[in-house]
């Protein structure tokens, strides 16, 4: 008998597989990343998840969430949690996948390290239930932590897994999954944090600037939201000011032909990146905001900066004032 996991790399997951595995179950396990991971490794796969399969000896499987899923967080069929966050529409979304892997290696049921009401959102019973209705895996999804808190399973009742050696664990509460990572002598996992970018108020701003303005979200826009200040100069523009060198390294790297690039001459400073039509009167806006965040800028000396783009050129601005600059953040500053 063989079971494919969904495994972040967190505990809740770790623990469910070992769960599993003591029931005698084969496992093997599936780990998705998106651009909205909150680890460096969204692109290329998950080192926690990497770490704990190691841990664990399953083998494991990636899946980088891309285009499709940016359409489900355009438009959840759901909608949003707290924040823009399509938590219900984004497991349906996974699990449609799981399954997919889960027919191709030859396993009989999915499981999580999902847990009852500990995530508001994602983790009550009816969007436990809503899940499994909508990604056509009523029965077969199983949550060995919380197993007992629910309804029988397929793979319970047809006596592929013993429903006894199943747990109860239930709510927000850390203990229980600490007992039992001590018990089973696993002392390396990460903390509980959520992983989600979206589920972060500045970062989900940042987001719905996009869709409010662009209507669309693609991967080259999504990616530049990992740094930066980022200001909507009008409907049209919008200025991304790094905030140190290795920013300043990234924006030029993501630059796309179209865009404008500013920087200090005489001065250390940040990179700013100009998005959208090039208007006269927001490039010296643009231009000034730059020279605002240059280091030891005089106040009230106009100083150069350099702008390039299809025909590179020199602007003389006066640095603006930071506090000036706060009502054309797209998120509170």
């Amino acid at each position: 008998m063989k079971a494919l996991a969904l495994l972040s790399g967190g505990l809740d997951s770790t623990l469910a597989i070992k769960v599993v595995q003591e029931a005698g179950i084969e496992v093997e396990a599936i780990n998705f990343t998106s651009p909205f991971c909150r680890c460096s490794g969204a692109s290329g796969g998950c080192s926690a998840a990497a770490n704990a399969a190691k841990t664990l000896n399953v083998k494991l499987h990636y899946h980088p969430c891309g285009e499709e899923y940016l359409r489900i967080v355009e438009k959840p069929p759901h909608g949003y949690g707290k924040r823009l966050n399509p938590c219900l529409d984004c497991r349906i979304h996974k699990f449609k996948i799981a399954k997919t892997k889960m027919d191709k290696i030859g396993a009989s049921f999915l499981f999580t390290g999902e847990v009852l009401d500990q995530r508001p959102n994602s983790q009550r019973r009816d969007a436990l239930d809503i899940v499994e209705r909508d990604s056509g895996l009523r029965g077969y999804i199983l949550r060995p932590l919380c197993a007992k808190h629910l309804r029988p399973t397929i793979p319970e009742e047809n006596g592929w897994i013993d429903r006894n050696k199943l747990l109860d664990i239930k709510g927000r509460g850390r203990t229980p999954q600490i007992d039992l990572a001590e018990e089973y002598g696993i002392t390396d996992y990460p903390c509980p944090a959520g992983g989600c970018l979206l589920t972060n108020e500045e970062y989900s701003l940042k987001v719905k600037d996009l869709l409010d303005h662009d209507g669309t979200l693609s991967m080259h826009s999504i990616n530049l939201l990992r740094f930066g200040r980022h200001l909507r100069l009008s409907p049209n523009v919008k200025i991304i000011i790094g905030k140190d060198q290795v920013e300043n390294a990234a924006i030029i790297k993501v630059t796309a032909p179209e865009n404008l690039i500013m920087e200090l001459v005489d001065y250390a400073g940040p990179v700013t990146l100009y998005i959208g039509m090039p208007e006269e009167p927001l490039i010296l806006l643009a231009a000034a905001m730059t020279a605002g965040y240059g280091n030891n800028v005089p106040a009230d000396e106009e100083v150069r900066v350099k702008i390039y783009g299809a025909k590179d050129r020199e602007l003389l601005v006066k640095p603006m004032p930071r506090e000036e600059m706060r009502k054309y953040f797209v998120y509170k500053v």
